[in-house]
């Protein structure tokens, strides 16, 4: 999938207060590398990801500054990870600072693939390198590379890098980093206002561990007790935030914050994916939890920024594609129909 968790353009003052949720593994095989169905969980049947690699930031004192056009946003509209930085892209207004390249949901042996080589529905060739695969970017910064291959990658075309792969540091970036090159109404859009921090950091919090990271544990669970470990807190998490959102637009406050957007990306996947895929069947979210689900629908079907980076043919086809060790024969199933509720 992608990464997860931290950092953004305000370092300092932020660093020690954001969760590290990723999705990058290190000294692996150059097999298990790339290809998920070699992917090595613990000796107890359970998953547990580990941290991105790429850690730096735009700032304007910095390295990488915030100039119009210098960053290539490499995403898939399949991965929960990547689709956070799509939604604060658009959000912000930054279509036209930072181009994207979307990858083919066929991951395979080879890892994520572009256009050149898996020409599916609505993915991209990679305009900068012509890359076959996004193993080739990370290959071309670091040739002894040694974590996983994954998305969204944050390139800098000045200096030919990567910046970033950590998409919870990718998208406090893309909320303040251009503000001074903005118009006023995009500058003024803050998804981690000052006032709410403490608040969002601590829902940010157990909701990467048990719900955005708890729907994986619980598909790459490979014992009965690892699996009910997961699926078990996954569901108490989804009945305190059904309890949070009765009455309410928004996790915190009365405003859209990165607590949402990161909450989304894995709601609006799971009774497409995860309910089957993962075995996270105890509930679904548009018949066990009204309040999730109106939520859930209102952000989908009154924000573009949510309704345009979901693709489902991309979600549904990469999960029961690529994980071969979970749906071998690699059928993708019809349903739901539909894949999300009108309002």
């Amino acid at each position: 999938m992608s990464s997860g968790s931290a950092l953004p353009h305000q370092l300092t003052a932020d660093v020690a207060k954001i969760n590290i949720d990723t999705s990058s593994a290190s000294g692996q095989s150059r097999g298990t590398q790339s290809d998920i169905s070699k992917m090595k969980l613990e000796a107890d049947g359970s998953f547990k990801r580990k941290a991105s690699t790429f850690r730096d930031s735009i700032s304007l004192d910095g390295e990488f500054t915030p100039d119009k056009g210098r960053y290539h946003l490499y995403v898939s509209y399949a991965c929960p990870w990547a689709t956070r930085t799509l939604i604060v892209r658009k959000l912000k207004g930054l279509e036209d600072f930072i181009g994207v390249s979307v990858v083919s949901p066929h991951m395979g042996s080879d890892g994520w693939p572009f256009a050149s080589v898996d020409p599916f529905p609505a993915a991209d060739v990679d305009p900068l390198h012509d890359s076959k695969h996004v193993k080739d970017l990370y290959f071309k910064v670091q040739p002894d590379y040694s974590g996983r291959f994954t998305v969204p990658v944050l390139w800098d075309k000045k200096q030919s890098t990567i910046v970033n792969n950590e998409s919870s540091e990718i998208i406090r970036m893309f909320n303040t980093a251009f503000n001074h090159l903005l118009p006023k109404d995009k500058a003024e859009i803050d998804i981690y206002p000052e006032a709410h921090r403490a608040e969002i950091d601590e829902i940010n919090d157990w909701v990467y561990d048990t719900v955005n990271n708890g729907v994986y544990k619980s598909g790459f669970a490979t014992t009965q007790s690892a699996y009910e470990a997961a699926v078990v807190p996954l569901f108490n998490s989804l009945d305190r935030l059904e309890k949070i959102l009765t009455g309410k637009d928004y996790l915190v406050g009365d405003q859209l914050t990165e607590a949402d957007i990161r909450l989304f990306v894995t709601i609006v996947r799971f009774d497409p994916v995860y309910v089957g895929h993962f075995k996270c069947n105890i509930r679904t979210i548009r018949d066990g939890y009204p309040a999730i689900h109106l939520w859930m629908r209102k952000l989908y079907w009154n924000k573009p920024e949510f309704k345009d980076t979901c693709n489902f043919e991309h979600i549904k086809t990469h999960y029961y594609w690529s994980h071969t060790t979970i749906n071998p024969h690699r059928i993708v199933p019809k349903g739901p129909v539909p894949d999300i509720l009108p309002l």
